[in-house]
């Protein structure tokens, strides 16, 4: 990891004046994000690997306290492994291959979750000891796209399932997913009372409920109330469940990681029509504004670190590879007197940039920067 010990993102540009993306982590940020799900949280908080498996953030987040990742492949748990050797493995990517199934028994994954009768029969024996936890998939809208679409066992067979599971002697559980930047905390709710439902024609008593990811990040101007989520989750637990309710769990992926990054791209070219080009785009950094939409908390810098400030215009953004698709939906709303060799800072981009950019073309993003704050 590239270490320079600046202030912040600016500082760094102003000294440096890189010509490659740059992607800028700020520990402290991380750390108390950390703290606000470990306090706020009304249960045990794990942390989805997939969104940044960096090792600085693993770092970052066990020295916080956190105890538990959600681990999706056998290199998500080696990665855990490196940084947090004791570490609880959830393991709640419900589809997986035979020799996953062995890699994650020995990793010593505590919590399987199945959606499926023959995926069930796979890791029956492997889970032996272990928690199996049910997916459950609902029609709940209020994400950004649906995760049950690819995962999740509707009511019935969620069921028949988790009397299975009993059956087999394992620990029963259910989780659910209610789909990525999901800000309706209603979703959480409808979900948790159609797993106490399913729980009861089953006749089985949960020992965890997994209430998912999904938890939102600050895509625009106004910051995500994580905290009425979790409220709404505890009374919606309570109601649902009565005097005896399952422990909780969660897996922030997103919310926990994006708010610790800043990405800033230099300006290419700005063409006489307005047209702007970046030396990031859709195969770098950027990846996810193909499917989330633009972010709007942008800072655009000159060389020397002064914010331009003329009124904004919406401007076509164009990344630096030589795919036409390399293009930033809609438009970007940018100062007007946007100017190559400037840099275009932006803010809250922690979760996934990294983890699913590319090199196409040569470009792409290089180790994190990390700096006091962002």
């Amino acid at each position: 990891m590239r270490d320079f010990h600046m202030s912040d993102p600016v500082a760094h540009l102003r000294r440096m004046q890189p010509d490659t993306a740059v992607i800028y982590f700020c520990p402290d940020v991380l750390q108390a994000t950390a703290r606000r799900f470990l306090t706020g949280f009304p249960g045990l908080v794990t942390y989805a690997v997939k969104a940044n498996d960096r090792t600085e953030v693993l770092e970052n987040l066990s020295a916080a306290g956190i105890e538990a990742f959600d681990v999706a492949s056998p290199a998500e748990m080696a990665a855990v492994r490196r940084i947090a050797p004791g570490a609880a493995l959830h393991y709640n990517n419900p589809v997986r291959s035979r020799d996953e199934i062995a890699a994650g028994q020995a990793a010593g994954v505590v919590s399987w979750s199945v959606d499926d009768p023959a995926e069930l029969d796979k890791i029956a024996v492997a889970a032996q000891g272990a928690e199996v936890a049910v997916r459950l998939k609902l029609p709940v809208p209020g994400a950004a796209y649906d995760f049950g679409a690819k995962f999740g066992a509707a009511p019935d067979l969620a069921e028949a399932l988790l009397r299975r599971v009993a059956d087999l002697g394992l620990r029963p559980a259910m989780t659910f997913h209610p789909g990525t930047q999901c800000e309706d905390p209603a979703a959480w709710v409808a979900y948790i009372h159609a797993a106490a439902e399913v729980a009861q024609r089953a006749g089985v008593r949960l020992a965890r409920l997994n209430v998912g990811g999904g938890f939102p990040a600050h895509r625009g101007r106004a910051a995500p109330e994580l905290e009425r989520i979790f409220t709404a989750i505890a009374e919606a637990t309570r109601s649902a469940f009565g005097a005896t309710p399952p422990a909780l769990v969660c897996e922030p992926g997103r919310a926990m990681v994006a708010e610790a990054f800043t990405l800033a791209a230099r300006v290419k070219a700005v063409r006489a029509d307005g047209r702007v080009y970046l030396n990031d785009g859709l195969y770098g950094g950027l990846s996810e504004l193909r499917d989330m939409g633009p972010l709007d908390r942008l800072r655009l810098v000159a060389p020397d670190g002064t914010p331009r400030s003329a009124a904004p215009e919406p401007r076509v953004v164009f990344g630096p590879t030589c795919d036409s698709l390399d293009r930033v939906p809609g438009t970007l709303d940018l100062p007007g007197d946007a100017a190559e060799g400037d840099y275009l800072l932006f803010a809250g981009m922690g979760a996934y940039s990294l983890s699913i950019a590319t090199r196409f073309n040569g470009y792409g993003l290089g180790d994190p920067v990390t700096v006091a704050e962002l």
